[in-house]
């Protein structure tokens, strides 16, 4: 299994958000012990450490995003899917339609996402944590 974990499942899990922090850790956790192989983009790392200022120190911000980078591979981007995601007015979020093209790109199963409906016309489908823990059940 594949899956793409979208920005907002992992700073559940690294902000301890109530009352999602539960299924983001044993997302997190199956990532970390390679039962799945989980991916992230490469454009979620800044925007974390810029969300994440308010509520961490710099040195704390940096090594925790440095723990997710040894749990997750990272998929980049570059100028042709800034382009792409910019013409691409069928995506109202700039943010998801990148996160959909990453996705896409590794031939992830799903995107895992508290936000399910901005992801409509994904071509990977997008599932809501708890549903994506019901699919896995390790």
């Amino acid at each position: 299994m594949r899956a793409l974990i979208d920005t907002n499942v992992l700073l559940d899990f690294l902000l301890g958000r109530e009352p999602y922090f539960s299924n983001a850790d044993r997302i997190i956790k199956l990532c970390a012990d390679k039962k799945i192989q989980g991916f992230m983009a490469a454009h979620s790392i800044p925007n974390m450490f810029y969300i994440l200022r308010k509520d961490m120190t710099e040195e704390d911000r940096r090594e925790m995003l440095l723990n997710l980078c040894d749990i997750f591979a990272i998929e980049g981007i570059d100028s042709a899917k800034i382009v792409a995601a910019l013409k691409n007015s069928a995506f109202k979020d700039l943010e998801d339609c990148l996160q959909s093209d990453c996705a896409k790109r590794i031939r992830a199963d799903y995107i895992v996402t508290r936000n399910i409906k901005d992801f409509a016309i994904s071509e990977v489908p997008a599932i809501l944590p708890e549903d994506f823990l019901k699919i896995v059940q390790f």
